[in-house]
C-alpha cells in the first residue's frame, strides 16, 4: 500500500471548517472540529466504528482501507497502527489541551454569530445576484426623486444654520428688539441696531502715504457720487436709485463718511487740522471710529489728537432693512451694485486709490458661490476614484482581472448618495450647503469596503461554485467592514447633539447615506462581483477548451504568456508580497523600533503644542475661493481697521430709580468697571444718563427729584434725538430698561473677543 499525506489538522488559531448540505429548505451548515467532541457533540458514524488517536508528531500515517493484506514473499512489510493500543503518555500533544482550553473561552461571542450571518447572506447573493443587484438599483431610483425637493433658489439663513442654538445672544437680541425700537427710515443708527442692516462698505486706499488732501478727496467724492447714481431697473420699467432706499438720519440719507461729506459742502475745509476719534465741525462732534485706518496721531486737538496721516478711509452705504419690501429692493441695489462695480472703477480710472468693495450679502453670495464650485471637482473626484480603483484592481490575468468589478464599486457609493439625499429630502431635513461636501466622505468609506471584498474574493479557489465562494467572502469581511461602519455611523450620529444646525444637518446626512453604503456594498456590490465570478468560471473553461481558432488569442489573456491560472490557488497581490516579505521585517528590527517611537514622540509633542496654539473663531477669508474680492477686502480692514471694534451695549434691564442718586452713583460705577477693560476705550463711552444729569443741571434743575426727572426726559430727547431709542419708557410714564455704549478697541481676533467678554 502506498504512502499518503494526511490532511493537516486545524492549528489553534485556525477557523473551523465549515461544510454545506443540500437540503430540501435550503444549504445547511456543519462544523467539523475534532474539538467538537471535547464539548460533548455527538461525533461521526465513522469515528465510531474506528476510533481515530489523536494526532502525533512523526512520520505519516498510512491509508486504510478494507481490502486484504498481501500474503507470502509480495507481502511488504508496513507498520501498522493497532486501533486499541493506548498511546504513551509522552506522545500525548500539550497544545491540542491547550487549544481545548482556549475554545472554551468565547472570546468570539460577535465575530462568530456576524461571521455566520454574513456566510448566509454571501450565499444567498451568490445564488441569487440578480435579485441582489436590481432590488437596491430600483430603491435608489425611488428615493432619487426625492431630490426634486432639493431648494434651488432659496437663500440660506447663515445666521440660523452656523451660530448656537439658544445661544445666550440670541436670548438677549430678542430683549432688546422687544424693549428698544429703531427706525432706519427716518433716525437710523448703526449702532443701536440689534441686527445687521443691509450695507455696502468701500475701502479706499491711497497710493501715496496719506489720503488726506483735497486732489485724493476729490477722486474718492467722484467714486461717491457713482456709486449713488447707479439706478436698477426693474421689470416693470421702473428704476430703484440709492436715495429711494437709503438708510436715513431725519430727511437725509445717512453720509457714507462724515468727513468726507463735510468736505464736499465745504471745499476750504482744512484736512490738516482734523482731530481724531472725535472731530467738533460747526459745533456738531462728528465720530470718525471705523471710517479712517492706518492712521498717524500728533499732538491734543480738541476732543482727540491731531490726525496727521490717514492711509485709507471707509465708505459706508447703508440702506433700509426693517420693512420686508424696503428690503427686498435693497437686496436688489445691492445686487446690482456687485455687478456694476468693476465698471465703475474701470470708468472712473483710478489714479491716487486703490478700492475693495464688500456688501451685506457677500458672505452668503460667496459662500453659496465655493460650495457650487465643489460640483465639478466632486466629478472630477469619482472619476480619478474610478481610475485609481481599476488601476489598483488591474491584473495581467484576464481570469481574476477585477477592473470592471472596481469601477461598479465606485458607482456603488454613487447609489448611496443618492439614496440617503433623496430619503432625507423626502422626509424634509433642511440641506445645507456644507453637506454638498459629504459625498467625498461617502466616497472614501464606499471604495474602502469594496477593496476589502475584492482581496478576500481572490482569496478564494476558482474550484469552487460562486456560492460558496461569497460565502467565504463575506465571512471574512463580516466584521471589518461592520464594526467600521458602525463606529463611523455613530461618530456621525453623534454630531446631532452640536448646537449648530448646520453640523446638525451635516451629520444626518452623512450618517444615514454611510448606512446606504454599507447596505449597498453587502448587496448590490456583492451581487455584481459574484456575476463577474460567473465570468470567471466562463473565461476558464474558454481558456482550457482546446480551440485552434483562437489559441493564438488565448496566449495574450494570461501572463506569462500562454498560461493557465490555477483554478485550486489563489491570487496575491504585489503589494502583499511587499508588506509581508520586505516592510514587515523591516519594520519588526530593532532600529526600526527605536525610530518609529522617536517619531512617535516627536508627533505627540507637535500635537500638543498645536492645541495650546489653536486659533478659534472663524475667518471670512476661507469660506470664500481665492480668487473672491471680499479676500482683499478683508486683508485691507485687518491691515488698517482693526485697532477699533464694535459697540458694545450695555442695557439696564429691570426698572430703577434713576433719580435717586445712589442708584445713579452704582450705574456709573457699573459703566467704569467696564471702561476699566483694557479693550474698552473710555473716552469714548455713551451713556444718555450722563447727558441727561448734565442737562438738568445745566437747566437748574433738580436731578433728584422724581418728577423733575421724569418730566424733562421729552425736552431732552428733543434736543438730543440720538439718544431716543435708548429710554424705554412705558405708559404709565416709568423707565422700564435703557442702554448705553462702550467702545470696542484691539479685538481684531476670536480670542480677544473672547478674553474681552471675560474680563
Amino acid at each position: 500500500m502506498p504512502w499518503v499525506e494526511p490532511e493537516p489538522g486545524p492549528s489553534p488559531e485556525q477557523k473551523p471548517k465549515l461544510t454545506k448540505q443540500d437540503s430540501a429548505t435550503g444549504p445547511e451548515w456543519y462544523q467539523k472540529s475534532e474539538e467538537s467532541e471535547s464539548e460533548g457533540n455527538q461525533p461521526p458514524l465513522e469515528s465510531l466504528a474506528s476510533p481515530r488517536p489523536p494526532e502525533t508528531p512523526g512520520p505519516p500515517a498510512l491509508e486504510r482501507d478494507d481490502a486484504p493484506l498481501p500474503e507470502g514473499d509480495d507481502a511488504s512489510p508496513r507498520p501498522s497502527v493497532l486501533d486499541d493500543a493506548p498511546l504513551p503518555e509522552e506522545e500525548t500533544p500539550e497544545p491540542r489541551a491547550i487549544c481545548r482550553h482556549r475554545h472554551r473561552c468565547h472570546t468570539d461571542c460577535l465575530e462568530a454569530p456576524l461571521s455566520r450571518a454574513f456566510q448566509w447572506l454571501g450565499w444567498q447573493v451568490g445564488a441569487h445576484p440578480w435579485i441582489f443587484l436590481l432590488a437596491p438599483l430600483m430603491l435608489t431610483a425611488a428615493l432619487g426623486t426625492g431630490f426634486l425637493y432639493l431648494p434651488e433658489e432659496e437663500e440660506e439663513d447663515l445666521e440660523k444654520q452656523y451660530t448656537p442654538v439658544g445661544g445666550p445672544a440670541k436670548a438677549e437680541r430678542r430683549f432688546v428688539q422687544g424693549h428698544f425700537t429703531t427706525n432706519d427710515s427716518y433716525r437710523f443708527s448703526a449702532s443701536r441696531r440689534s441686527t445687521e442692516a443691509n450695507f455696502a462698505s468701500l475701502l479706499v486706499v491711497s497710493y501715496s502715504d496719506s489720503l488726506l488732501d483735497p486732489a485724493t478727496f476729490a477722486e474718492v467724492s467722484k467714486l461717491d457720487g457713482a456709486v449713488q447714481d447707479l439706478r436698477v431697473a426693474r421689470e416693470n420699467g421702473s428704476q430703484i436709485q440709492y436715495q429711494q432706499v437709503c438708510a436715513r438720519y431725519r430727511a437725509l440719507c445717512v453720509r457714507p463718511n462724515p468727513l468726507l461729506y463735510a468736505w464736499q459742502v465745504d471745499k476750504t475745509l482744512n484736512l490738516s487740522s482734523i482731530s481724531f476719534p472725535i472731530y467738533n465741525h460747526g459745533g456738531h462732534p462728528l465720530y470718525l471710529t471705523g471710517f479712517f485706518g492706518g492712521r498717524i496721531l500728533g499732538g491734543s486737538l480738541g476732543m482727540g489728537h491731531l490726525l496727521l496721516r490717514a492711509k485709507a478711509m471707509r465708505l459706508l452705504y447703508y440702506l433700509k432693512t426693517e420693512d420686508p419690501e424696503d428690503s427686498v429692493q435693497s437686496k436688489q441695489w445691492l445686487t446690482h451694485f456687485l455687478e456694476q462695480f468693476t465698471n465703475i472703477t474701470n470708468t472712473l480710472a483710478l489714479k491716487k486709490i486703490e478700492v475693495v468693495h464688500f456688501t451685506s450679502l457677500s458672505r452668503q453670495l460667496e459662500f453659496q458661490a465655493t460650495s457650487m464650485t465643489v460640483i465639478p471637482v466632486f466629478h472630477l473626484a469619482y472619476v480619478l476614484i474610478i481610475l485609481f480603483a481599476v488601476t489598483s484592481c488591474f491584473r495581467f490575468d484576464c481570469i481574476r482581472n477585477k477592473m470592471c468589478v472596481a469601477a461598479f464599486g465606485v458607482i456603488s457609493a454613487f447609489l448611496a448618495v443618492v439614496s440617503g439625499f433623496g430619503l432625507l429630502l423626502h422626509i424634509g431635513v433642511p440641506f445645507v450647503i456644507i453637506v454638498a461636501n459629504s459625498p467625498f466622505l461617502i466616497l472614501g468609506v464606499g471604495v474602502d469596503d469594496m477593496f476589502i471584498m475584492i482581496s478576500a474574493w481572490h482569496k478564494t479557489s476558482l474550484a469552487d461554485d460562486i456560492p460558496e465562494r461569497m460565502s467565504n467572502v463575506y465571512s471574512k469581511v463580516a466584521v471589518s467592514i461592520t464594526i467600521t461602519t458602525i463606529t463611523n455611523i455613530l461618530a456621525f450620529y453623534t454630531g446631532v447633539m452640536s448646537s449648530f444646525r448646520s453640523v446638525q444637518c451635516f451629520c444626518i446626512y452623512t450618517g444615514t447615506t454611510l448606512l446606504f453604503c454599507y447596505f449597498y456594498s453587502i448587496t448590490c456590490f456583492g451581487a455584481f462581483m459574484a456575476l463577474d465570478g460567473k465570468r470567471e468560471v466562463v473565461c476558464l473553461r474558454w481558456l482550457k477548451k482546446a480551440d485552434a481558432k483562437w489559441s493564438s488569442f488565448k496566449k495574450f489573456c494570461c501572463f506569462p504568456f500562454g498560461s493557465v491560472p490555477d483554478e485550486h490557488g489563489t491570487d496575491v497581490h504585489p503589494m502583499n508580497l511587499f508588506f509581508r516579505d520586505h516592510f514587515g521585517p523591516f519594520l519588526t528590527s530593532s532600529e526600526s523600533k527605536y525610530f518609529v517611537v522617536f517619531i512617535y514622540v516627536l508627533y505627540i509633542i507637535s500635537s500638543i503644542y498645536g492645541c495650546f496654539h489653536v486659533q478659534e473663531g472663524l475667518d471670512l477669508r476661507n469660506l470664500a475661493s481665492d480668487d473672491s474680492y471680499i479676500t482683499p477686502y478683508f486683508n485691507v480692514e485687518e491691515d488698517y481697521f482693526s485697532d477699533y471694534g464694535p459697540r458694545v451695549m450695555v442695557i439696564v434691564t429691570k426698572k430703577v430709580d434713576y433719580w435717586n442718586e445712589d442708584v445713579r452713583q452704582k450705574l456709573e460705577n457699573c459703566i467704569k468697571i467696564f471702561e476699566k477693560n483694557v479693550y474698552v476705550d473710555k473716552n469714548l463711552t455713551e451713556f444718555w444718563l450722563d447727558a441727561y444729569v448734565q442737562y438738568l443741571k445745566g437747566n437748574s434743575q433738580d436731578p433728584n427729584d422724581k418728577n423733575t426727572f421724569m418730566n424733562n426726559i421729552p425736552d431732552f430727547l428733543s434736543n438730543f434725538p440720538n439718544f431716543q431709542h435708548d429710554i424705554n419708557i412705558s405708559s404709565s410714564n416709568e423707565i422700564i430698561s435703557s442702554r448705553g455704549f462702550i467702545q470696542t478697541t484691539n479685538v481684531s481676533s476670536s480670542t480677544k473677543k473672547k478674553i474681552m467678554l471675560f474680563q
